[in-house]
């Protein structure tokens, strides 16, 4: 059996999806089931059970025999969230509690951290260890994966083996359920679908001209490879970045939702809202040196073939059904 939590959500169901393709049938599958609109990204995969997350522990005390891998995905991921309590509930001491056990019925683990915990990236985008204790968050949301990191790095006993994944700006199908916590591109299509617009927000960074801030986008289907990998790989445990390792700008990211819907361009800009300005990221470029020195060698997708395949192949057929 392998466990995937948060497996109707963006990249859990992504990743069950994946497993389903190399003939992983036996997915324990661990979320919220109350979403309708997040149930849709599990049609017609595989799963042998569903459970929900209050009673995972439990069923893991009684099952931990049958169980080879986990994939700790699901988390309390809005950035806007500013209720610590419930954060580190769900976020920071539910993975202290998987990893426990982990440790102790002797189960690999995979868990999801985030860049997030990078902050304004005043010390880069370096997942090396020993300094990832200088990371400032600027959410609490980034905070409550920050302090597993930092408690998972200080502990004696660990699983035989773990990796922490810092997921960059991830985007592709199965996000639709996210509303305003999708990604630029999802929000990109809906725009122009409707308005033949875009709207982008203007910067106030003298160093970055409108709509040249940067993000580092990964393709989810890239990032549920880099998770197969490591659950055959099964050593050099560590906390990995999961991102493309190429920043690239708003700009890029709107014109190539331009090409893939087939308009022509017309983008505008507007304020940032004041109350996130000074919070406001204008770069970030996961370091992947890393995750490649221990034998990932999977080329990632650019942003342009990623947003044509998303785009044309998953968006634009959506819309087709309704």
């Amino acid at each position: 059996m392998i466990i995937v939590t948060g497996a109707a959500g963006f990249i859990g169901s992504c990743l069950v999806k994946r497993l389903n393709q190399q003939n992983f049938n036996a997915i324990i599958a661990v979320d919220k089931f109350g979403d309708p609109a997040k149930m849709k990204n599990l049609s017609g995969v595989k799963i042998q059970e569903y459970l929900d997350r209050e009673g995972f522990m439990a069923w893991l005390d009684k099952n931990h025999e049958l169980v080879e891998f986990i994939f700790h995905i699901g988390a309390k991921t809005d950035t806007s969230e500013f209720d610590t309590v419930l954060l580190n509930r769900m976020n920071t001491q539910y993975t202290k509690d998987i990893w426990t056990r982990c440790i102790n019925y002797q189960i690999p683990l995979v868990y999801a951290s985030s860049a997030a915990t990078y902050g304004l990236g005043e010390t880069g985008y370096d997942d090396d260890e020993s300094k990832i204790n200088l990371l400032k968050p600027l959410n609490p949301y980034g905070q409550s994966k920050q302090d597993f990191d930092l408690w998972a790095l200080q502990q004696k006993e660990k699983p035989f083996f773990w990796a922490g994944l810092k997921f960059f700006n991830v985007y592709g199908p199965n996000e639709y359920h996210k509303g305003r916590m999708a990604s630029v591109i999802w929000h990109a299509f809906n725009q122009i679908s409707k308005t033949d617009k875009m709207k982008l927000f203007r910067s106030h960074n003298p160093q970055f001209r409108d709509g040249e801030q940067m993000r580092d986008f990964v393709y989810v289907k890239d990032v549920v490879e880099v998770c197969m990998f490591l659950m055959h790989h099964r050593k050099n445990s560590g906390i990995y970045n999961l991102g493309s390792g190429k920043a690239r700008t708003f700009l890029d990211l709107t014109k190539s939702v331009f090409k893939a819907v087939g308009k022509k361009e017309d983008i505008q800009f507007i304020d940032t809202p004041a109350d996130i300005r000074d919070k406001y990221q204008y770069f970030t470029e996961a370091n992947m040196q890393k995750l490649k020195s221990i034998g990932y060698s999977r080329p990632f997708s650019s942003l342009e073939e990623g947003t044509e395949d998303y785009v044309k192949n998953y968006l634009m057929e959506n819309m087709k059904m309704f």
